[in-house]
């Protein structure tokens, strides 16, 4: 029991304090209807990493995280520049580009490293149960950093999310304030990318906003049940994994998968009752 506890310990530690942020994130993205913002941002953060691999460095050096933040910056403003003014294009038509040209930028540069498909790997589906403490703890005070600067310029980040029209119509300068929140964003997501890979950080940022918008109008209720979700399906997925020897990345995403299903089957037997 004390060994089971010293295994799962920081992995429920990171399932328990990080996700809460990409909740909050998830919200804005599935309002703003870039489903697959998070994956474009990931994978150019990753193209980062795949180059700083290719000259030398360690996945866990100081010169590969300024990489992946360089090109993180980069992403940001490809996604700011993509926002369009019109319907003649979709900006999801645009995200998916930069997603799959960054993909495959990567797959040619880890073609050329030993350890490519290792590193393959562990973009797509992370090592939450692997995590480190000093991990853990850096990538929580980064979050609460983000956390409170979402928190102090919430009125504009909302009116971009929530009113586009009037915010446009205000004069506001909507570049900046886009490229901010994908800045934030960003570095949320990258700096959770390392532990949980593409696959988890997708699943936390969309499949419990997407939960709470089935059940709930209000933005602060939708927040507190996309967190009950995330933590529970997080501390379900962890523990299936342990006990059933199972990818823990990929546990948690088929565990949130399933909350999903239940939602919907709940949302759809209340509106019948309703009608």
């Amino acid at each position: 029991m004390s060994e089971a506890f010293e295994i799962m310990r920081w992995p429920f530690m990171a399932c328990l304090l990080l996700p809460g942020l990409l909740v909050y994130f998830g919200l804005h993205i599935v309002r703003r209807e870039i489903i697959f913002v998070d994956l474009a941002l990931a994978q150019v953060a990753a193209f980062g990493i795949c180059l700083a691999i290719l000259l030398g460095h360690d996945a866990h050096d100081w010169q590969t995280t300024a990489w992946s933040a360089g090109f993180t910056l980069v992403g940001a403003a490809l996604l700011t520049l993509t926002r369009p003014s019109g319907k003649r294009v979709p900006q999801e038509a645009l995200i998916g580009i930069v997603y799959v040209v960054a993909a495959a930028a990567g797959l040619l540069l880890l073609s050329r490293t030993p350890e490519g498909n290792e590193e393959l790997r562990k973009t797509l589906v992370g090592e939450v149960l692997l995590v480190r403490p000093a991990e853990v703890l850096r990538t929580f005070g980064l979050f609460a950093v983000v956390g409170v600067l979402m928190a102090v310029f919430r009125r504009p980040f909302h009116r971009l999310t929530f009113d586009p029209q009037g915010t446009r119509a205000s004069g506001m300068r909507l570049w900046l304030w886009d490229f901010f929140f994908y800045v934030l964003f960003g570095v949320a997501v990258t700096s959770f990318l390392r532990m949980g890979g593409v696959l988890l950080v997708f699943s936390y940022l969309i499949i419990p906003a997407v939960c709470a918008r089935l059940v709930v109008t209000s933005l602060t209720a939708q927040l507190l049940i996309g967190w009950v979700i995330a933590t529970l399906a997080g501390i379900g997925g962890l523990y299936g994994s342990y006990q059933l020897d199972l990818p823990t990345g990929a546990a948690i995403v088929c565990t949130l998968g399933v909350a999903l299903l239940l939602t919907g089957f709940w949302r759809a037997v209340a509106t019948r009752r309703e009608g």
